[in-house]
């Protein structure tokens, strides 16, 4: 049974697609919804993983990321 580990995926859309990127290792996909964004981000991460030499992965691999809002005075 293989390993597994957790990454962040961050899903916005922009215009009819939704794009998906996991910041921890800098690998973006897209969809054409939510859930196929997850799909497709998730694929893309463990096709970087399994291709990347271990150099590769350890300069790309943020150990720590924080997603969080702000909130900024406009006008």
């Amino acid at each position: 049974m293989k390993a597994t580990k957790h990454f962040t995926a961050i899903i916005q859309q922009e215009g009819k697609y939704f794009v998906a990127l996991c910041p921890e290792l800098d690998v973006a996909s897209q969809g054409r919804n939510v859930e196929e964004a997850r799909r497709n981000i998730a694929e893309a991460v463990e096709l970087f993983l399994e291709e990347a030499s271990p150099a590769e992965i350890k300069q790309r691999l943020h150990k720590q990321t924080y997603v969080t809002q702000v909130e900024v005075a406009i006008g």
